[in-house]
């Protein structure tokens, strides 16, 4: 996982523009929007990248590098947050109290009918482990 504040690149009387991406081949972006304390995740990809840009409320971001030995790691993101998931991390979210929103940036197969053909679940969640030496079961979802 690799967290990064956005900065502003340009600011005049009207405002700022920030950029997100500069000659980056972002092949889906997706808004998602989640009920208050709910998880998603508990998932990873071989080969998608992908990046989160929190537009409302927070989330728990649990992850860990897929076959490590370490426990989980958590990041709290709130509104403004950005953050990226490189491929083979595995990674959970627990929403906020207050739901939550976020848009999702990718390099590689998430879309459309594409949506679930790089993504491998796990079990059991980051969020509920905190054991050294958990084994998790991989399953393909299709």
């Amino acid at each position: 996982m690799k967290f990064k504040k956005l900065k502003e690149n340009f600011i005049d009387s009207r405002g700022s523009i920030t950029d997100i991406f500069y000659k980056t081949n972002i092949q889906h972006v997706a808004i998602i929007k989640s009920k208050p304390n709910v998880r998603r995740g508990d998932h990873f990809h071989k080969k998608t990248t992908q990046w989160i840009l929190i537009t409302k409320g927070s989330l728990e971001y649990w992850y860990k590098k897929l076959n490590s030995k370490e426990k989980p790691m958590v990041k709290v993101l709130k509104v403004g947050d950005f953050v990226e998931t490189p491929p083979n991390e595995m990674h959970a979210l627990k929403i906020g109290k207050n739901g939550n929103e976020f848009v999702v940036f990718t390099i590689g197969k998430r879309g459309g009918k594409d949506y679930e053909s790089d993504t491998y679940r796990f079990s059991p969640s980051l969020i509920k482990s905190r054991k050294k030496n958990e084994n998790y079961k991989i399953t393909k979802q299709l």
